[in-house]
C-alpha cells in the first residue's frame, strides 16, 4: 500500500512539474525569450535537410560563388557581394539575354509550375539521407510565399503566392504533410522582409506589424512547424520588427508555444546574442556552450544554380568530413538542397544526401544524441593548425579536408574527431589507422572496452601513461564498416 502511495505522490509531482512548465508565461523582453529552453531532441538531431525554392528556381542562374536565390535582388539592384569579384551586372546581363529585357521577375511566379513535385518521394530521400529535420522556405525574400497568404497578395497588389500563380497547389501544405508521415521534424524557414514590397519601401514598422506580423501567425497556425528558422532580420532592429512581441505570442499562444524550436535572426544585432540555437552559414565551428547550427549548400549557391558544374559540388567525403567537424562542436549541420522549378531535386544532390544516409547508417549511434567532449578533435603534434584558404568572403567545403587528409605543408591535421554520449566516447578517424591508433589525454576505466562501430570486433588496448593505444585489426577495404570515416566506441571512460 506504501508503495502505491508513493507511487501516486511521484506521478502527481511530476505532472505538477510538467503543468508548470505548460503554463510559464513568456514576456517581450529577450530576458524572458532567452530564458525558454531549447527542446532537447533539436540538440539530438545533428542533421537536417535545407531546402531553397521558389520563383528564383525559375531561372536558376548566378555567377559561380554567389546565390541564385538572389536572382531579384541582383536583377533589380545590378549589385552583387563578392568583394569586386563581379561587376555587378551579370544577373541583369543575363536575364536581359534570357528574356529580354521588359521581362519581369514576377512573370517567374506563373513559371515555377512545381508539375513534378512529389512530397512523399522528398520525404523519402530525407529519412534515407539520415535527417532529423528539414528546412522548406516557406517564403524567401522575394515575398513569393509557398501557401495561400493573404497578406501576400495584399501588399504586393497582385497574386504572389503558389496556390494562386504557377503550381496552383498549397506546397507547403503537401509537405508538411508527407514530413509528418515520418519521424523527421518539419521547419519552416521565414523571411522577415521583403526586398521590394511596396508597404516595406514605404513603412517598415507598418509593413512589420500589418504584413509580417499576421502572415508569420497564419503560417504557424496553419502549417504547425516544429522549427522556425528566421532570416532577413538584418536590414531593421528588433523594435522596429517587433519580434519580442511576436516571439512571446509564439511561445505563450500559438497552436505549437510548448514544442517549437527557432534560431537567433530576430533583428539587427540579434544573431549570437538572444533568441533560440545560434546560426552560422558557411562559417566554421562555435564552441558549443549554445546549441547551434552551421547551414550551407550542397554547391555554394542555397537554390538551384544551373551554372554551378559538378566539380562545384562537394564530394562525399567532405560532406561527411563538414558533419564531423559540426557534430564534435556541439553543433548541427543544416545542408541545403535546391530542388528545380518542377520539383526536381537534382540527382547530384540525391546522391550526396544518400551518401551521407549510408555512412550514418553505420555510425550515427556516434552522431545522434551526442553532445561535445572536452574537446572536439585531436590536432596532429605538428604542423599548424586550423588552416584556412586566404581571403575567402565565405568557407568553401573544401577547407575541411585541407585540416583532415591532404594538408598544405606546413600545416598539422585533425586525426581523430570525438562525441560523447553519457561515459562513452567515440573517436571517429578520418583516415583508416596502420597498426596502432594513439589517443592523447583519455583515460580508460577498469571495464573499458572498446568496439569498432558498425563490427562485433572488440579492439585491445593499453594505458600508457595519458595515453590510450589501440591495437587497430588488419581489416581489408572491403571488411571495413563503413567509407571516409570510420569509428571506435570507448565505453565507461574516466577522463
Amino acid at each position: 500500500m506504501m508503495r502505491k502511495i508513493v507511487f501516486k505522490a511521484l506521478v502527481i509531482c511530476l505532472v505538477g512539474i510538467q503543468t508548470n512548465f505548460a503554463q510559464k508565461k513568456y514576456e517581450a523582453t529577450w530576458e524572458s525569450i532567452d530564458s525558454r529552453p531549447i527542446a532537447p531532441w533539436f540538440e539530438d538531431a545533428k542533421f537536417g535537410i535545407f531546402i531553397h525554392w521558389g520563383p528564383y528556381s525559375v531561372p536558376a542562374w548566378s555567377p559561380k560563388g554567389t546565390y541564385s536565390e538572389w536572382y531579384q535582388h541582383w536583377l533589380q539592384s545590378k549589385s552583387l557581394f563578392g568583394n569586386g569579384k563581379f561587376t555587378g551586372t551579370e544577373v541583369y546581363d543575363h536575364h536581359v539575354k534570357t528574356y529580354g529585357p521588359h521581362f519581369s521577375y514576377y512573370n517567374f511566379g506563373e513559371m515555377f509550375t512545381a508539375r513534378s513535385f512529389d512530397a512523399d518521394k522528398w520525404a523519402r530521400l530525407f529519412v534515407d539521407a539520415g535527417a532529423k529535420y528539414m528546412m522548406i522556405t516557406s517564403k524567401h525574400h522575394d515575398g513569393f510565399t509557398l501557401w495561400p497568404s493573404q497578406e501576400a497578395n495584399k501588399t504586393w497588389g497582385f497574386p504572389w503566392n503558389a496556390k494562386d500563380v504557377g503550381a496552383k497547389r498549397d506546397l507547403l501544405k503537401e509537405l508538411e504533410v508527407a514530413v509528418k508521415k515520418t519521424d523527421v521534424k518539419f521547419g519552416t524557414y521565414y523571411s522577415l522582409y521583403e526586398w521590394f514590397n511596396p508597404l516595406w519601401k514605404k513603412d517598415k514598422e507598418k509593413f512589420a506589424l500589418e504584413h509580417t506580423h499576421p502572415q508569420f501567425k497564419d503560417l504557424v497556425e496553419n502549417y504547425k512547424p516544429d522549427l522556425i528558422w528566421s532570416d532577413g532580420d538584418w536590414d531593421a532592429k528588433p523594435e522596429t520588427w517587433h519580434s519580442p512581441e511576436l516571439l512571446k505570442w509564439l511561445f505563450n499562444e500559438s497552436a505549437v508555444a510548448e514544442s517549437v524550436v527557432v534560431n537567433d535572426r530576430w533583428g539587427d544585432g540579434i544573431r549570437f546574442n538572444h533568441g533560440g540555437y545560434y546560426t552560422t552559414e558557411y562559417g566554421s565551428e562555435l564552441d558549443g556552450s549554445k546549441p547551434w547550427e552551421e547551414c550551407r549548400g550542397i554547391g555554394f549557391s542555397f537554390g538551384y544554380n544551373a551554372n554551378e558544374d559538378s566539380w562545384d559540388y562537394a564530394s562525399d567525403r567532405t560532406l561527411i568530413y563538414l558533419l564531423l567537424n559540426v557534430v564534435s562542436n556541439g553543433g548541427n549541420l543544416l545542408l541545403d538542397i535546391g530542388p528545380d522549378a518542377n520539383g526536381n531535386i537534382p540527382p547530384i544532390m540525391q546522391d550526396r544526401l544518400l551518401a551521407i544516409g549510408d555512412w550514418l547508417k553505420v555510425n550515427g549511434e556516434a552522431i545522434y544524441g551526442t553532445r561535445k567532449w572536452e574537446r572536439a578533435c585531436q590536432w596532429s603534434k605538428n604542423g599548424k593548425k586550423d588552416w584556412k584558404p586566404e581571403g575567402a568572403h565565405y568557407l568553401p567545403a573544401d577547407f575541411i579536408l585541407k585540416q583532415t587528409i591532404d594538408p598544405e605543408p606546413g600545416y598539422g591535421v585533425r586525426e581523430i574527431f570525438f562525441t560523447k554520449k553519457g561515459k562513452d566516447v567515440f573517436a571517429i578517424v578520418p583516415k583508416w589507422p596502420k597498426e596502432t591508433l594513439v589517443i592523447r589525454d583519455i583515460k580508460a576505466s577498469s571495464t573499458t572496452e572498446i568496439i569498432l562501430v558498425g563490427t562485433d570486433l572488440k579492439v585491445e588496448f593499453v594505458q600508457k601513461g595519458k595515453n590510450l593505444i589501440l591495437k587497430v585489426p588488419n581489416l581489408t577495404p572491403d571488411e571495413l564498416p563503413s567509407k571516409y570515416a570510420y569509428t571506435f566506441k570507448i565505453s565507461k571512460v574516466v577522463k
